[in-house]
């Protein structure tokens, strides 16, 4: 972090000599003496904050918010001291940029020294534990919310990013602030991406679109969210953006000076109406938001008005109509273009009155709000989030309603609503769209809810139980379907009864992630009798009945549930029944489970013995199965080998050979396969995919079970789905049963486990689609 050119070393007249390893105290004097020393340029007020501490604080905890700020910057600065960024900067730049911006949007003490601290837990030594003891419990969570998981392996990038915003979205859920936090980091990330590679600044663009920027919004923080969705704008989409940047430039000295002759005029206006106080200025719109109009409306640049806008802040409410007044007055207002965001706030408590006037012959749009409504436009929860430094949040009904959606999204994740890593990323990014719809419950209050949203997810939003129960609706005093589609200011009233219970035809209609997780959890809990019943007629079918309950409640069984992930033999019978498991697995596991008993009074093999069951055998058997397979794998060069029917590897995969007795050969597993855990190390190869030559890809088999709304051609719309991606299939079963889900069996040929990812998710993406699974072959 010290110039090359000048050091701390260095006598000065005005300055002691400060060693390389000098106290914190003397760095920071020397720092404020002597910046150019330094590659890093300190903000105004952390230098204020320097000189107005002491040299000498050092204590744990500091109560005092400037020594608390020094405090964080000390430590952060020290526990940094030659680490750099990727484009050389010392890596001290960052935390103090982050701190820097949650200081501009009015942070409190506590959560701008997190921001100073919010890496060290990650990139360096330090743990929770200690960030407790210097700076109290308040900031450790605070960095430990925004902390990546970094110490636990993934095996994607998916798996990864799903898992971090689990933890972030708990930790926000017990302290929002943590997102102010994760938002300016990113930020400041996003402001310097230049030097990362240009495959990873489009992967962090694009998640900063999909899911930072829309948060942003949800939480009301406009300064964050439009240089978010600018600056992803700029690297996803460069060619247009230099577009619009361009036309947006060309045409500025003409629209100032429109802008100017409008807020004169209106200033006037004002005045004469006796509103003194008022301030009207124009203001441009951001890049992206400009664009993604041009795109929703399919228009081109010239046909979009409202390129920039008039904003009008008034000393009060009652000013903010009277100032509506003057402004209907001066110019013509346009119909239907008129919103009172202060009478019905949006739920991220955004306020203002909208209007669209036509102004010197062009529409041109007026915002008008009070100063502390522009406050809060402008920096969201950070301007009126109701924290005093070691106190608790405010739990006022209104801000309870704010943040009703990320209770929700966090209840739902802490009930294992969805452990694909794809399908719940995919539901961050729905939860965290705009509100359109905003509607009345019976007591007046409003709920905001997407777009298309029908009275099964008003009931949903409610309440879990409100929607379980729910078997009618009245909108406005009239009763309506379960199905009706809610519009702005509906009043709305759930009907519900103790035996009502959801129907799988609602997921047809409902459009919240929410609603649709909550209709599946109910059915798979609520058919558990069922599923254990077919559970049990399947095995005792394969079994016989003879000794089947002894059976059943042995020891064996129990250990076949615990290898299928399921703490009891009962729980393997629903798990059997609802699909989870196949029949194939627990056969196959229970014959191992028998073995392995046996065994135990049998004496192991003797090397001569394994090594005679690596010879391999020429059986008719093995040349059709290891057909098209030959040479495809790496590590059973001239042995006899298969592939496991239990778990059907795919190339990609991680894969081990295993040895089995009496003379059977190699059989080749994926390494997650639970038919590998009770196989000795010693009968376990190591053995790996070899890298396909050419362009002719191997085809492999893959059962799949899906679980599917019953209804005529869905396993035809299903396969034209799979033929349109070249995907065979070569076995296809339905099983039907009045009332319930139709169970698709599926047996298609792939390339390799990428192809499978593809399939399943566009599979999966289907609305009839219930639950998909890859299972073993039967």
């Amino acid at each position: 972090m010290l110039n090359a050119a000048s050091s701390p070393d260095t006598p000065r007249a005005d300055d002691a000599p400060v060693p390389v390893a000098c106290g914190l105290p003397e760095l920071r004097r020397h720092l404020i003496r002597h910046p150019d020393d330094y590659d890093i340029a300190l903000p105004e007020w952390l230098k204020q904050c320097i000189a107005n501490v002491p040299p000498g604080i050092g204590q744990s905890c500091p109560t005092d918010p400037e020594a608390l700020l020094v405090s964080a910057f000390d430590f952060g600065f020290q526990l940094h001291e030659g680490q750099f960024r990727a484009s050389g900067d010392p890596y001290i730049v960052h935390p103090v940029a982050v701190a820097d911006l949650l200081r501009d949007i009015g942070a409190s003490a506590s959560v701008i020294a997190a921001g100073f601290l919010h890496d060290v837990v990650e990139d360096t030594d330090v743990t929770p534990q200690q960030i407790q003891e210097h700076f109290g419990s308040e900031v450790r969570e605070l960095v430990e919310g925004v902390t990546k998981l970094g110490g636990i392996h993934f095996n994607n990038r998916t798996e990864a990013q799903a898992e971090n915003l689990r933890k972030m979205f708990l930790a926000m859920a017990s302290d929002i602030r943590v997102v102010l936090v994760k938002l300016a980091d990113r930020l400041h990330n996003m402001r310097t991406l230049g030097a990362l590679k240009s495959e990873k600044q489009q992967r962090i663009a694009r998640e900063t679109r999909e899911i930072y920027a829309p948060l942003a919004n949800r939480l009301g923080i406009g300064r964050f969210k439009w240089e978010l969705e600018d600056l992803a704008f700029k690297l996803l989409e460069p060619n247009a953006f230099r577009e619009i940047q361009h036309e947006v430039a060309s045409k500025r000295s003409e629209r100032e000076d429109r802008l100017a002759v409008t807020v004169a005029l209106l200033n006037d206006r004002l005045a004469l109406a006796g509103l003194d106080g008022c301030e009207v200025s124009g203001r441009p719109k951001h890049l992206y938001g400009i664009w993604s109009k041009m795109q929703r409306q399919q228009k081109a640049f010239h046909e979009i008005y409202d390129v920039a806008a008039l904003r009008i802040i008034t000393p009060s409410v009652e000013a903010c109509y009277r100032a509506l007044a003057v402004v209907h007055d001066t110019f013509r207002p346009i119909p239907g273009r008129f919103k009172d965001y202060i009478g019905l706030p949006k739920p991220n408590g955004y306020q203002s009155l909208h209007t669209a006037v036509i102004g010197r012959h062009r529409p041109i749009e007026v915002q008008i709000r009070t100063l502390e409504m522009h406050r809060v436009a402008e920096f969201g929860i950070a301007a009126h989030w109701k924290y005093k430094e070691g106190g608790s949040p405010a739990s006022s009904s209104s801000e309870a309603e704010r943040f009703n959606w990320l209770r929700q999204l966090v209840d739902w994740q802490q009930e294992g609503g969805n452990d694909d890593h794809n399908d719940y990323l995919a539901s961050i990014k729905e939860d965290l769209f705009d509100e359109e719809v905003f509607v009345f419950t019976p007591k007046g209050d409003v709920l905001g809810l997407r777009k298309g949203s029908t009275a099964v997810d008003f009931a949903y939003r409610i309440h879990s139980e409100v929607g379980n129960h729910c078997h009618g609706a009245r909108i406005n005093d009239r009763l309506c379907s379960l199905a009706t589609s809610l519009q702005n200011g509906d009043f709305v009233q759930i009907l519900t009864s103790k035996t009502a219970h959801p129907s799988l035809d609602w997921l047809n209609f409902v459009a919240t992630p929410t609603a649709r997780n909550r209709i599946r959890q109910w059915y798979k809990r609520s058919h558990r009798d069922e599923t254990i019943e077919r559970g049990k007629t399947l095995l005792e079918r394969e079994l016989g009945r003879d000794g089947f309950d002894a059976l059943l409640n042995g020891a064996a069984m129990h250990r076949v549930a615990q290898r299928c992930n399921v703490p009891s033999s009962e729980d393997l019978l629903a798990s059997l029944g609802f699909g989870a498991v196949t029949l194939h697995q627990v056969l196959n596991r229970l014959r191992e489970e028998i073995r392995l008993q046996a065994a135990q009074t049998v004496a192991p093999p003797s090397n001569e013995e394994v090594a005679r069951s690596l010879v391999p055998r020429k059986s008719k058997e093995s040349a059709a199965e290891r057909s098209g397979n030959e040479g495809a794998i790496l590590g059973v060069e001239g042995l006899d080998y298969r592939l496991g029917r239990c778990c059907s590897p795919l190339p990609g995969e991680l894969i081990v050979g295993t040895v089995a007795l009496g003379n059977h050969g190699i059989t080749i597993h994926r390494q997650d396969c639970e038919n590998v855990s009770p196989i000795p190390n010693e009968r376990r190869l190591p053995v790996r995919w070899r890298t396909p030559s050419g362009g002719s890809a191997q085809q492999y088999p893959v059962q799949m079970r899906i679980e599917v709304i019953d209804r005529v051609g869905i396993l035809k719309d299903i396969l034209m789905r799979l033929s349109d991606g070249a995907i065979n299939v070569s076995d296809a079963r339905v099983r039907t049963a009045q009332g319930r889900p139709a169970r698709i069996d599926l047996r298609v040929e792939l390339s390799d486990a990428d192809q499978l990812s593809r399939t399943m998710n566009q599979i999966r993406s289907m609305a009839d689609v219930i639950d998909i699974a890859r299972t073993g072959e039967g």
